[in-house]
């Protein structure tokens, strides 16, 4: 009989690599409390409708990627395959605009697509989301960004890049649309299939195509930085400003869009050239209507989404972590007797917040060593009938290759002086 095998584009996460998981989940976790931020967690099933209304039906998301089923019932479902929306949903459901003082949330957590597997992009992917919602200042946008850009540093990503551009409001786009749109008709025998919708529906999207002929043809088309009303041209001004004054480099880059349709004015994304071609680490931008469009008060908002995949593909070069076995402490247990006198001083060193293994197994000490080794122990407690006679421990320093005598009752303390000093 075959094994049974994970859905393809859905990984495993194992143990191995959750050490770096945690450390940027509860980095983020502390890095976005210092600003203000409160997690909210949201289901991974939502009615289809706050997909298709939110994130716009043109969408490659939406016609191509989300995994969307009826219920018992007939109602439509689709797994999430971005927060944003799903933040927005819940901000709306529960009055928090009436009943909360809460403007600032964050997200960690899995969405779906079904996309064509690659490195770093998967089918189920994990992302940290931070959304705001209320404040349309251009001192906002760029603290968002640089919130985005201190989290990556902090965690030990340097080398990556921002990418800024506004997109304009709803009235400035109008004329851009027709401009664009007759720019792309000229090649419309060129263009990918997508991009012979898009022209008609939306064709902004276009500048998102990842096919050579139409990013060869979008090179030479007409920017909407060139189009944008004053007023939006005034904002993005002074997120420029404001990102200067926070020592945040930028480069310009109008011909990015992102995926989503409810971008308004200030778009960005973080990137990096260590990726391939998924070299974008995240990004975001504002979409200030986007909670009227569903249902909601009508409220500005900003936030950014980055990818947790790739974050981890990164980090595995950092020199920045530390494992948790560094702080590891093995019982090496060596008879019938220290099994069981081990067993319990485990549980007493677990109970004073120690991490500790042991074999559970009558084995060698050879072999109990050899475990220890391939954990990666700090330090191994050695038990045999000597030991216990004389109401002590062997402690050995794995890390320095020293041994020596502990009594039992200053285990605790000892072990807490040299972890501490790790």
């Amino acid at each position: 009989m075959q094994p049974i095998q994970s859905v393809k584009g859905m990984n495993d996460i194992l143990p191995e690599e959750i050490a770096l998981w945690r450390f940027a989940e509860e980095k983020a976790r502390e890095i976005f409390q210092r600003f203000g931020y409160s997690e909210i967690r949201t289901p991974i099933v939502e009615k289809t409708e706050l997909f298709t209304r939110g994130i716009g039906e043109a969408t490659d998301i939406v016609e191509k990627e989300m995994y969307t089923f009826q219920d018992k019932k007939g109602r439509s479902l689709t797994l999430r395959p971005e927060a944003t929306a799903s933040i927005i949903r819940a901000y709306i459901q529960h009055q928090m605009h009436v009943k909360s003082h809460q403007k600032k949330f964050y997200l960690i957590g899995p969405m779906f697509r079904h996309e064509r597997p690659q490195k770093g992009r998967y089918r189920q992917f994990h992302q940290i989301n931070v959304e705001v919602f209320g404040i349309d200042e251009p001192m906002l946008d760029a603290e968002v960004m640089f919130l985005a850009c201190l989290f990556l540093r902090e965690i030990g990503l340097k080398e990556v890049s921002l990418e800024i551009n506004s997109l304009g409001c709803p009235n400035c786009r109008i004329s851009f649309r027709e401009i664009l749109q007759e720019y792309l008709l000229q090649y419309q025998e060129s263009l990918c299939p997508d991009c012979n919708r898009r022209v008609y529906k939306n064709p902004l999207r276009c500048f998102d195509c990842k096919a050579p002929q139409c990013k060869e043809i979008l090179s030479n088309a007409p920017l909407i930085l060139d189009f944008i009303c004053d007023s939006c041209n005034r904002h993005f001004q002074e997120v420029q400003n404001f990102l200067r004054e926070l020592n945040v480099e930028f480069i310009i880059n109008g011909r990015m869009v992102r995926g989503l349709d409810y971008y308004v004015k200030t778009a960005f994304e973080i990137v990096t050239e260590h990726l391939g071609a998924q070299n974008a680490v995240g990004g975001g931008g504002r979409y200030d209507g986007l909670m009227k469009d569903l249902g909601g008060p009508d409220l500005p908002g900003i936030g950014f989404a980055l990818g947790m995949e790739r974050i981890i593909l990164l980090l595995k070069d950092s020199a920045k972590l530390q494992q948790d076995n560094n702080q590891m402490i093995y019982c090496v247990l060596l008879g019938d007797r220290a099994r069981a006198e081990g067993f319990k001083l485990a549980q007493k060193l677990r109970s004073e917040g120690f991490i500790v293994d042991l074999s559970y197994e009558d084995r060698s000490a050879k072999s109990q060593m050899r475990t220890a080794n391939k954990m990666g122990a700090r330090m191994a407690i050695i038990i045999g009938d000597d030991e216990l006679s004389q109401g002590v421990v062997q402690l050995r320093d794995m890390h320095r290759s020293s041994q020596w005598v502990v009594e039992i009752e200053e285990l605790v303390p000892e072990l807490r002086s040299i972890l501490n000093e790790s």
